[in-house]
């Protein structure tokens, strides 16, 4: 199972909003806390808000907030925003890969994916949060 960079950043984003779920973060502040490139930072962030994940406020003190409370957004609801649920991506890069198109590693993998998949649906936003 391989992430892609977008979905890391987008759970790495949401991760550090967590802190402190009901302030406002400027797109600016985000993209230089967490070193992601301006531009690529904006494009997660509307695909978060399309997917109700964040909402985004114009204005002196705008920015984006969480949409619901951190122990209400998991991992995996972040990973679904954008395509990668995980469980037919290939854990070698390869991309789609199930039952009719295996892998040299599907068969070993499929019990870790499991787990994988569970974790990630389990584990919120208030979890990583730290």
């Amino acid at each position: 199972m391989e992430l892609s960079k977008t979905a890391g950043y987008a759970v790495r984003i949401l991760g550090y909003m967590a802190k402190e779920e009901e302030s406002f973060y400027s797109a600016k502040l985000l993209s230089q806390e967490l070193d992601i490139p301006y531009k690529y930072l904006t494009k997660i962030m509307t695909t978060l808000s399309k997917e109700s994940l964040v909402v985004s406020s114009k204005g002196r003190d705008g920015g984006f907030c969480l949409a619901k409370k951190a122990s209400e957004i998991s991992v995996q609801d972040i990973l679904d925003a954008f395509e990668q649920s995980g469980t037919e991506l290939c854990i070698l890069g390869g991309g789609k890969c199930n039952s009719k198109k295996k892998c040299l590693l599907h068969d070993k993998w499929s019990e870790p994916k499991k787990i994988v998949s569970k974790v990630f649906s389990e584990t919120t936003l208030a979890d990583i949060a730290g």
